[in-house]
């Protein structure tokens, strides 16, 4: 065996970088630092979105000059139209390719940075410790994968789109303004304290209640990912009716949440626009009047209130714009509650396994599972010797800690006290990957995913060859399965592989394990969804197949753990009794009394 001490890589950079612009900073400003790298392209886009844009900026000005050319025809040549109309029409043209342009910018740098966020959550989610995943609901991961960054992105669009067209619209309308009248451009600017008392008045209210629309939509997705799993067991039990009205309280809750939500924000526009068309009918007798008295043109008066219109406008999508921001910065939020935590499993620094014999010591481990702060003591000083190479049955009541034990060997749960070792070395001085690639887990509830049989045995496995493919096979008992199959290794199984008995299933689950040439072996239940036959030929591949390599096994058939070099009784939290099989049937004591009632 080989221990050599190498920092384990951790971050790479610019998942590094993604967590630093989560950490300690506003919403908002996490939200410009996601683009970090990508300013190039939006300055870019920018500049072309000016340009395409100018069409709409010039149109009232081009209106306003034919008007004044038509009503006062002594002052203009009818050219004049036509050199207003050729100008127009080159703006108009030319926003075809420099509108293709800007979105090809803007796009570009919007789409990495929501492709960079969803492939930090999901390098995250595999980093974060399997105490997260129990914990937190599938279901809540995954509206922070799906709708959550899809609402950072529509918000990065109405932000590189939206607020673009406002701003030039504002800007330049106000320019034209100036240049024309002080009077009228003051006039303009009282529209400005309008906008800011109605998004004083409403913005606190929509991210409040935008925060628990968030959250009840989560609550909603895991519910349904949990209701889609326990349909078999509804439908066998005939408990369809408690499901449905169990979901539609939940469904109720979600449209009462959005209902709240339409009604602030439905407020909250009416009351901008209301506000702001009055001052668009001031602003129309005010520029009225001031042509009647022959200060301005007719001409100008159709510019101004054109304008003026704009400026409206802009100014309330500038405050319909507050809920839109309000969701997408929630949402930015929701993500750095995942991208955040510090529930992880460490490994840089720590030691790498490149060979190990198999040896398993604990050492007075004691556990202790925490539910919802319910404490359930299951280990106290727990003491047990594997030798390398030697099969341990692990035997005792459920809820006993079996499964408890194999877990920590996995280092998917850490003792709250004493140690387990591997070779000599503690498990908390080791890098867990490494140890996890001399390891091999057939755990009791089986784990397949949609796709062939080949891709199921052999997942995470490069390069296996067709005859080792084919020897792991035959040693699985899948043979004759896999023969009686139209596409043989190529099937493809339907989601969690309910298109295969439960035997079937177990036994590709073993196969996954034993193509990976373990060191060491965890069964947990394996052969408990066998029938008696297909029993009897697993175990015997399974001697085969565990020879010279530690195995633990779970097991509650004694027909399966019989042939164990060593069983451990677990009970009360400590291994009461071990020993091999004959030695504690002898002893007549726990183990005997127990083999007694299975008799």
């Amino acid at each position: 065996m080989k221990n050599e001490k190498t920092i384990t890589p951790g971050r790479d950079a610019a998942e590094g970088e993604l967590l630093d612009i989560f950490e300690n900073k506003t919403p908002i400003k996490t939200l410009l630092y996601l683009f970090k790298g990508n300013y190039g392209k939006l300055m870019w886009s920018t500049l072309l979105f000016f340009i395409k844009h100018s069409p709409y900026l010039a149109i009232p000005v081009v209106t306003a000059n034919i008007i004044n050319i038509v009503t006062t025809p002594v002052a203009y040549k009818l050219e004049d139209i036509g050199m207003n109309l050729l100008v127009i029409g080159v703006l108009l043209l030319g926003n075809i390719p420099f509108h293709y342009l800007h979105v090809k910018m803007y796009s570009k740098a919007i789409r990495r940075v929501e492709a960079n966020i969803r492939n930090s959550l999901i390098r995250k989610l595999q980093q974060l410790s399997i105490t997260y995943h129990k914990q937190m609901q599938s279901g809540r991961l995954q509206s922070k994968i799906i709708r959550d960054v899809e609402a950072v992105e529509q918000l990065s669009g109405q932000l590189f789109i939206g607020l673009l067209g406002i701003a030039a619209n504002i800007s330049v309308a106000l320019a034209v303004m100036l240049s024309k009248s002080i009077l009228v451009f003051s006039f303009f600017l009282l529209a400005v304290p309008v906008a800011v008392i109605t998004i004083a008045a409403f913005g606190r209210k929509i991210k409040t209640v935008n925060k628990q629309f968030r959250r009840e939509m989560e609550e909603t997705s895991a519910k349904v990912m949990e209701m889609v799993e326990l349909i078999p067991v509804t439908r066998a039990h005939g408990l369809e009716q408690q499901e449905i009205k169990k979901m539609k309280m939940q469904v109720v809750r979600v449209a009462d949440r959005g209902y709240r939500l339409d009604l602030v924000q439905s407020l909250f526009g009416s009351v901008s626009w209301t506000s702001f068309q009055v001052f668009q009918m001031i602003c129309l007798a005010f520029t009225g009047y001031l042509a009647f008295i022959g200060k301005i043109s007719v001409g100008e008066v159709v510019l101004y209130q054109t304008y003026y219109v704009a400026v409206v406008n802009q100014v309330a999508n500038l405050v319909n714009f507050v809920p839109v921001m309000a969701k997408g910065l929630e949402s930015v939020s929701s993500i750095g509650e995942v991208l955040l935590s510090t529930d992880l499993e460490h490994n840089s620094g720590k030691y790498i396994l490149k060979d190990i014999r198999g040896e398993i010591l604990f050492k007075n481990v004691s556990f202790t599972y925490n539910d919802r702060g319910a404490e359930q003591r299951v280990l106290s000083d727990f003491n047990l010797c594997v030798k390398a190479g030697e099969t341990v049955a692990l035997v005792g009541e459920s809820g006993a800690g079996k499964t408890t034990l194999l877990n920590l060997v996995i280092g998917f749960l850490k003792p709250e006290s004493g140690y387990i070792s591997i070779d000599g070395k503690k498990l908390e001085d080791i890098d867990l990957k490494s140890l996890r690639k001399h390891l091999a887990v057939v755990p009791q509830n089986t784990i397949l995913f949609s796709g062939t049989i080949r891709d199921n045995i052999t997942y995470g496995m490069m390069d296996v060859s067709e005859s080792k493919l084919q020897n792991i096979i035959k040693a699985a008992n899948l043979e004759d399965m896999i023969q009686s199959l139209p596409d043989g290794l190529e099937t493809v199984i339907g989601e969690h592989g309910d298109n295969l008995s439960g035997g079937q299933r177990q036994r590709i689950s073993i196969a996954r394990a034993l193509i990976r040439n373990p060191q060491i072996i965890l069964l947990d239940e394996a052969t408990s969804a066998l029938d008696s036959v297909s029993e009897k030929k697993i175990q015997s591949a399974l001697l085969n197949l565990t020879a010279n390599r530690t195995t633990l096994i779970v097991a509650h058939r004694f027909s399966t753990i019989r042939d164990a070099d060593k069983i451990a009784l677990v009970g009360d939290g400590r291994c009461s009794e071990f020993g091999t099989y004959d030695e504690l049937m002898a002893k007549k004591g726990a183990f005997y009394a127990l083999k007694r009632l299975q008799m």
